[in-house]
């Protein structure tokens, strides 16, 4: 099965579909319009249940095959879009101040919205499909929040597929491994105490900000000296706040960043060795320091059985040669991973063309990847729930 025979008559309503997201983005858990959204198309389709609410937020669309019981399997989608003002200059940019979807949620929601109204349509396998739209991927753990709200249990999900676009890879081009394929997310926060006074007498000062500088180059040694050149460690202090004034050594200040790795091993590890780091550092140059350190996502690992399943749909679609099945991980991290976490499953990612990386004000979602990503969802569905 090559792309969907009808994608060309659909295609211009879906990219209406993602445009018209695109221009509303919401944040986090507060998408209220796109979630009614998603829940109008899904009842017009025809879905055997339209539930609203879970995990806040999250819309979930059952469809039942027209060949029988059998078991349901969940395709995923996220809604959320970013803090970010647009620079585009598209006719359907963001029409909300700083906000925008620089991350390609819009063009994911359409996708799938595609799939289950071809799916309703058809209705061609065995079992049911949960098409699963997801709040607060940007860091506000919906995946978590979804399936702690029983998700999995209520409409009896037995494994998870989810898709992301790809900047920088070709449009109809795929990429996924087996094993850990993105990273775990955590945040840290330091905080460094000393004793402030005036900055032309250092020496009866003991200076936060000559700490906290201390303590930055000291965090990058556990990544060169305290762990596997052969394994995965970011540590990257983003924020470093001090002081107001240029001729006054402050008495505190804070940094902040996030921490990422691939394993559960290297995580217990750093989080170990940052803490030591920090307070010892501090200790050693007469200051004190404190460390928040805020688990966020785990890694995300796609599981063996289920990227076999997406390969041999990505191929069924694409032909043989248009899928990268032993991907490199990469250190962004996805909150799809308390869903594989709960359930087997395994995310792809598909190619969004020559475009700016996701998180850019210049980023916008390639409308030429929906019918690849239509028939791709189409396709996996049909062939885990064979009849």
């Amino acid at each position: 099965m090559p792309l969907l025979n009808n994608v060309s008559e659909t295609h211009p309503e879906i990219t209406g579909w993602r445009r018209q997201l695109h221009s509303r983005p919401e944040l986090m858990f507060d998408v209220h319009e796109t979630a009614k959204f998603v829940a109008g198309k899904l009842r017009d389709f025809g879905c055997d249940e339209v539930v609203t609410g879970i995990g806040r937020t999250g819309v979930v669309g059952l469809i039942r095959g027209r060949h029988g019981d059998g078991p349901v399997i969940g395709l995923r989608s996220d809604m959320d879009a970013l803090p970010i003002t647009e620079a585009t200059g598209l006719d359907y940019a963001s029409q909300v101040t700083g906000v925008m979807h620089a991350c390609g949620h819009d063009g994911h929601t359409a996708m799938l919205l595609g799939a289950a109204r071809h799916l309703c349509e058809t209705r061609n396998f065995k079992g049911a499909v949960a098409v699963i739209f997801q709040p607060a991927e940007e860091g506000g753990g919906g995946g978590r929040e979804m399936v702690e709200d029983g998700m999995m249990e209520r409409f009896a999900i037995t494994q998870v597929f989810g898709l992301h676009n790809e900047p920088g890879v070709a449009v109809g081009r795929f990429s996924i491994r087996a094993g850990a394929f993105m990273a775990a997310f955590d945040e840290i926060t330091i905080t460094v105490t000393g004793r402030g006074g005036h900055a032309a007498m250092p020496h009866q000062t003991i200076d936060p900000i000559f700490i906290g500088a201390q303590i930055i180059t000291a965090l990058q040694g556990i990544v060169a000296r305290n762990t596997d050149p052969l394994d995965s460690l970011v540590v990257s202090i983003t924020k470093f706040h001090a002081g107001d004034a240029m001729n006054v050594i402050p008495p505190s200040a804070e940094l902040a960043g996030t921490v990422r790795t691939l394993s559960k091993e290297v995580r217990e590890a750093a989080e170990t060795r940052i803490r030591e780091t920090v307070e010892g550092v501090a200790k050693a140059l007469g200051g004190q320091a404190t460390l928040s350190y805020v688990r966020k996502y785990p890694v995300t690992v796609n599981h063996s059985t289920e990227t076999q399943l997406a390969i041999a749909a990505a191929r069924d679609v694409m032909g043989h040669e248009a899928i990268e099945t032993e991907a490199k991980p990469i250190m962004g991290a996805e909150d799809f991973a308390f869903m594989l976490e709960a359930r087997p499953g395994a995310m792809i990612f598909l190619g969004n063309g020559d475009t700016a990386w996701c998180h850019n004000p210049a980023y916008d979602f390639n409308d030429e990847a929906i019918p690849v990503g239509v028939s791709y969802w189409v396709r996996l569905t049909e062939m885990v729930l064979k009849p």
